[in-house]
């Protein structure tokens, strides 16, 4: 899951000894910011969270750690709230959670955590053989988490799996 307030993007993989297959990603787009609208999109976030978890029974939920900025401190306690309610429909589905920091997910998909959403949407295109990079960016990233759970349960604690080659962003 890389969570977010306007669009939630999330992945499902399955893990079978050394392939990983792609089997569904998407988004989940709330509704926009106004007035004191915060827990209606919550809610809004729950909902649309909980059928995907219904849908697809996941063993692990992996999800993107918040990543504050301290000029924009609002916006990491907004996504606060979002990993909240993210993190309370998985346990209310019996689904443990892993958190991963940003900088980890990158070095695991692209060797550089410091990539751009470029280099990390071309990897997960690489990864997967899609005909394109997934759109939006939140869908990547999505996917790259699950990937970094993947490598991290393959490899050990860094879950780095190798940077792709010919991968620039």
């Amino acid at each position: 899951i890389d969570p977010g307030l306007s669009i939630t993007g999330y992945g499902i993989v399955v893990s079978c000894g050394s392939e990983v297959r792609l089997v569904e990603a998407g988004v989940i787009r709330l509704p926009p910011s106004h007035g004191n609208n915060l827990p209606a999109r919550l809610e809004s976030l729950f909902s649309e969270l909980h059928q995907v978890i219904k849908e697809f029974n996941p063993q692990t939920m992996c999800l993107e750690e918040v990543y504050s900025h301290a000029e924009y401190p609002r916006t990491a306690i907004l996504m606060g709230h979002a990993r909240g309610v993210i993190c309370l429909a998985a346990k209310l589905a019996g689904v443990p959670v892993l958190s991963f920091s940003a900088k980890r997910v990158k070095q695991s998909v692209t060797g550089n955590g410091s990539a751009s959403k470029l280099q990390v949407q071309r990897s997960v295109q690489h990864f997967f053989s899609l005909n394109r990079a997934p759109q939006p960016p939140d869908v990547a990233d999505a996917l790259a988490v699950a990937l970094c759970y993947v490598n991290t349960i393959r490899y050990g604690k860094r879950g780095v799996r190798y940077q792709i080659s010919g991968v620039r962003g």
